[in-house]
């Protein structure tokens, strides 16, 4: 079915092209939810679609019905719509808030925080003394079990002395 389009669309009159469109656009809003996947989106699309059709009807020669042509202009929306949302997601990756300018340049820093730096630095300090402040053979257990990565067996072999004098550091340099 041809709808003829009215010498008041093709002057641009507003409500004589909504008359026109009014009956396809529910099909139009579907096929461009096909496209984009949201409803949101559809309804921008077939927004954008109508306005520019409504700018353009004048092109429109009547070749094709006015259904498909409208079709036509809503799936272009639609795909327009699609390769805006695709390119603003691209630009925005990575970026955090925005500057004065509009820009937004705050990239995260990826060295770690400051104050937890200087606390590990300061938990190792810590463990350094202590360390240093224990009996020698205590300190030379862990040592070597902590530095070696070895199990408390593995130390006690690698001393010379028993699991238990190792645990306890009650040996003499001589390894009893």
């Amino acid at each position: 079915m041809r709808r003829s389009l009215g010498s008041g669309s093709k002057a641009g009159q507003a409500e004589a092209f909504a008359t026109l469109c009014q009956p396809h656009a529910r099909r139009l809003i579907r096929n461009a939810h096909r496209i984009t996947r949201n409803h949101e989106d559809a309804e921008d699309a077939l927004q954008d679609a109508f306005l520019s059709a409504f700018i353009h009807i004048t092109n429109f020669d009547g070749r094709s019905s006015l259904s498909t042509w409208l079709t036509r202009i809503a799936i272009n929306s639609a795909l327009m719509t699609l390769r805006k949302k695709r390119s603003s997601r691209e630009t925005s990756i990575g970026f955090g808030e925005s500057d004065a300018k509009g820009l937004g340049w705050d990239v995260p820093d990826p060295s770690p925080n400051p104050e937890k730096a200087c606390a590990q630095r300061e938990k190792e300090r810590l463990l350094r003394e202590a360390i240093r402040d224990l009996r020698q053979t205590i300190r030379r257990v862990v040592e070597i079990q902590q530095l070696r990565e070895l199990s408390m067996k593995e130390t006690a072999r690698m001393m010379g002395v028993s699991v238990t004098a190792a645990k306890g550091g009650c040996f003499t340099r001589n390894g009893h």
